[in-house]
């Protein structure tokens, strides 16, 4: 152990894998604070603990799961699942507190259901049912409802259920743009180095730029947490909207596929030693309880992240020793009060801006996973008609779907799991490599049938 202590590359191996845990964990529980109208002091404690278990979930994914150096953290498709939920409160008149307990009560739900399918093996079965083209919808409409949120905190309007200004603020929208325009230029035109850490340097030079401009957020109060002070179910008591406990649910078995796609995405990395059975069990156990956990405290609830795998092909560090070490520190600034409470002054424009440009790029992944069907004028349906009315679900007032039944409102009035589970269900119920094939080739028949043109 002490040779790997001494070993210089592990330490800065180690940071840049910190610098890297930390961009993506941040600014999570600053939003979810906003949306579900937390106080000061619970926002700095799920902030900490969101630091303690991302370091504790890393630690036990490397040593027992997947046993790969893949970040995990707050997942990218829960968040964007439970802002949108928050939405809900305002929109459809329902106390936000209920809508938070009964996030929490799937969430312990969802999580026991992941751990039966880690020891079981049955995930494996799930996995089918996503193809190339259920994903490309997904990752889409997953990028869009994120960017929405991201956009609303851009410009200062109402961050989920709580209230708030109902016009744009045009002094923080305008610093987002040039937030949002710096951290482009960055990734795009700087170096491998430089654009690593667009992210990291656009808070750095945001944060103080909102604090010059506009003072501190009407939202933080002074002071710092002297203690680790635990609050059960900060976001409301446990409860049981039924609809909203069913799209949790539906959502933790969607996320399984992302979980698959982060493992599976390393294996060319690693080809000495790929994947196997008893990797994706243990990770998915592990999933489990990071799932249910999080239903007591508040938090995202914690999967790898796909994005893990540019991220180690871009900075070559292949060994799993760099990311023990960011790991133990990530966990180490959860433990220290003084750190999570200094990260939630961050302002909440100036972290939605630098999130925006990062989920921007789920538009690529889409266009990858489009990339291997093969669409013709009649199979296109099979991603046009998901796509487009998980779309139309999202550019719909929430207040417009008060007139359904209470238990389907959540469900119906979330764009990207209706259009995801549409996706689905049309994929496997129907064989869409075949349509419009048929009618192509007799087109070409004729085609080669015809005389040809004289000319004149």
């Amino acid at each position: 152990m002490m040779k790997h202590l001494k070993n210089v590359d592990n330490w800065l191996g180690g940071l840049q894998w910190l610098m890297y845990i930390f961009i993506n964990t941040v600014v999570v529980p600053i939003t979810m604070g906003a949306a579900f109208d937390l106080s000061q002091a619970e926002i700095v404690s799920t902030m900490q603990f969101s630091f303690i278990l991302g370091g504790i979930a890393c630690l036990m994914q490397v040593f027992i799961g997947h046993r790969r150096p893949i970040m995990d953290g707050p997942s990218g498709l829960w968040w964007g699942v439970l802002l949108a939920l928050s939405s809900l409160a305002a929109a459809q008149g329902m106390p936000i507190t209920e809508v938070g307990g009964s996030i929490a009560t799937g969430l312990i739900i969802t999580g026991i259901l992941t751990v039966i399918i880690g020891l079981t093996g049955v995930g494996y079965y799930l996995e089918k049912l996503f193809n190339p083209s259920v994903m490309g919808v997904f990752m889409l409409l997953f990028g869009v409802s994120l960017c929405i949120s991201f956009f609303k905190g851009m410009v200062g309007l109402p961050f989920g259920g709580g209230d708030g200004p109902t016009e744009i603020q045009i002094g923080p929208a305008i610093l987002s743009f040039v937030i949002v325009i710096l951290v482009l230029i960055l990734t795009i035109r700087g170096s491998n180095k430089l654009s690593q850490y667009a992210m990291l340097i656009g808070i750095i030079v945001g944060w103080p730029a909102y604090l010059l401009l506009f003072g501190s957020d009407a939202q933080l109060t002074s002071g710092t947490a002297s203690s680790l002070e635990i609050f059960w179910f900060p976001l409301g008591s446990p409860a049981w909207n039924i609809g909203i406990i069913l799209t949790v649910v539906i959502t933790g078995m969607l996320n399984l596929s992302k979980q698959y796609g982060s493992i599976k995405g390393t294996d060319p990395i690693y080809p000495d030693s790929p994947s196997t059975g008893k990797d994706y069990r243990n990770s998915f156990t592990i999933t489990g309880i990071m799932t249910i956990i999080p239903g007591f405290l508040g938090l995202v609830p914690y999967s790898p992240f796909v994005s893990s795998i540019g991220f180690i092909q871009q900075t070559k560090i292949y060994e799993r020793m760099p990311f023990i070490f960011g790991a133990i520190m990530f966990f180490v600034m959860g433990a220290i009060p003084q750190i999570g409470s200094f990260f939630t002054m961050i302002p909440l424009s100036v972290g939605c801006a630098v999130l925006f440009v990062s989920y921007v790029q789920l538009f690529g992944s889409a266009w990858d996973w489009f990339k291997l069907v093969e669409f013709n004028s009649l199979n296109i349906y099979r991603a046009a008609i998901p796509m487009f009315l998980g779309l139309v679900l999202m550019a719909i007032p929430g207040s417009a779907f008060a007139s359904l039944p209470g238990y389907v409102q959540p469900l119906l009035s979330s764009g990207l799991l209706m259009g995801t589970i549409i996706s689905i269900a049309m994929e496997n119920f129907l064989n869409w490599d075949k349509v419009g094939t048929t009618i192509s080739n007799n087109i070409g028949k004729n085609i080669e049938k015809e005389e040809p043109v004289n000319k004149l």
